[in-house]
């Protein structure tokens, strides 16, 4: 497994990843039509512009996963399904952490990403509502200790 800077080339294979992972993990969370708004060509668009924020996590030279910060925050951490349990999510966080990144929030009801990360040691530090692709969800938020 390696963890390096995103390409241009890269682009369409993690957009595809980040739709099915989003199809995976949210299925019983958002509504199927932001499901289906949030397809490969709106992450295209969206990590063509944020690439430099991107890391990738290969294995034997296929995207398998990627994480994505905004200086000290998570922004998105996505392995793609076919790839899940391969350690490849561990990685891409554990990078993460070496570059500082040190809060991120994900759905309180994504409970398989809650045990991820609480059992790599960030701790859950509040939950609120906010408004997300139209609705109001719950969320949590979670800190990574010094």
């Amino acid at each position: 497994m390696r963890i390096r800077r995103v390409h241009p080339g890269d682009i369409a294979a993690l957009a595809r990843i980040a739709a099915a992972s989003y199809r995976a993990a949210f299925a019983g969370i958002l509504a199927p039509r932001a499901l289906a708004a949030r397809d490969a060509g709106f992450f295209a668009r969206r990590f063509r512009r944020q690439r430099r924020r991107l890391r990738l996590a290969g294995m034997r030279g296929r995207p398998v996963g990627f994480s994505m910060a905004t200086r000290r925050h998570l922004d998105m951490l996505f392995v793609d399904p076919r790839f899940a349990g391969r350690g490849a999510g561990r990685r891409l966080l554990a990078e993460c952490e070496r570059r500082g990144v040190r809060t991120l929030e994900c759905f309180a009801a994504n409970h398989a990403a809650r045990r991820f990360y609480e059992r790599a040691g960030w701790r859950l530090a509040r939950a609120y509502a906010r408004r997300f692709a139209g609705a109001t969800h719950d969320f949590v938020a979670y800190e990574r200790p010094a």
